[in-house]
């Protein structure tokens, strides 16, 4: 009689002990498939990366420690073979392209995991991506668009804190004048409205971090 294959071993990084319980609870629901670790943040999943070697690993992008994104970025030097699916709120495609670039082989929000979580991980394990249609369309979306400046995106990040104008210059060591014109070119870039619709924009696109 043939021996059932071996079950796929997926290690669960997340630092919402109640999301790392969904997912045990629907994994555990499947045959062929189980959780062999949980980490609660980047640096723990690294390391439980190195002892146990799993088939297929999901990544919160948001965690104290050590992101996510950087999180991926050290498992793949050392493995670069490893198949990781990263989980985010947000359908942001800044967030997605980066995920992407550094070597995730799927992109799954987190309010699809009940739908689409078993799927992901058997096309990641076989060797596919996945990558959801509404973020797909981000990206291609916004392909095209100006980005930020690293200076532009700090400004911006001060913005979100309520910082004005001049407070933002005192803490950059720029004149008043040179945020306003910065601010501006911010708002053109992401097509907003005003200072508080820009931070929106950048939150949910994933552009900035608060």
């Amino acid at each position: 009689m043939p021996s059932s294959p071996a079950p796929i071993q997926v290690l669960t990084v997340d630092d919402h002990p109640l999301m790392r319980e969904g997912i045990a609870a629907v994994i555990g629901r499947q045959t062929g498939m189980a959780v062999v670790g949980e980490a609660e943040n980047g640096s723990r999943g690294v390391e439980l990366f190195r002892q146990l070697q799993p088939d297929v690993t999901l990544m919160d992008l948001q965690m104290p420690s050590l992101d996510g994104l950087s999180a991926l970025q050290q498992i793949r030097e050392e493995a670069p073979q490893a198949r990781i699916i990263v989980l985010t709120t947000y359908k942001a495609d800044a967030r997605a392209w980066q995920a992407l670039k550094a070597g995730a082989a799927g992109y799954l929000l987190k309010s699809a995991l009940r739908t689409c979580l078993i799927d992901a991980i058997r096309a990641v394990h076989g060797g596919g991506r996945w990558i959801p249609s509404e973020v797909a369309i981000e990206i291609a979306t916004h392909a095209t668009d100006e980005k930020l400046t690293e200076r532009e995106a700090e400004v911006l990040r001060q913005v979100a804190q309520g910082l004005s104008n001049r407070e933002i210059g005192e803490l950059l060591s720029l004149s008043e004048e040179t945020i306003k014109a910065r601010v501006k070119t911010i708002l053109s870039k992401l097509g907003a409205r005003d200072r508080t619709h820009a931070v929106v924009i950048a939150l949910q696109r994933g552009l900035i971090r608060l």
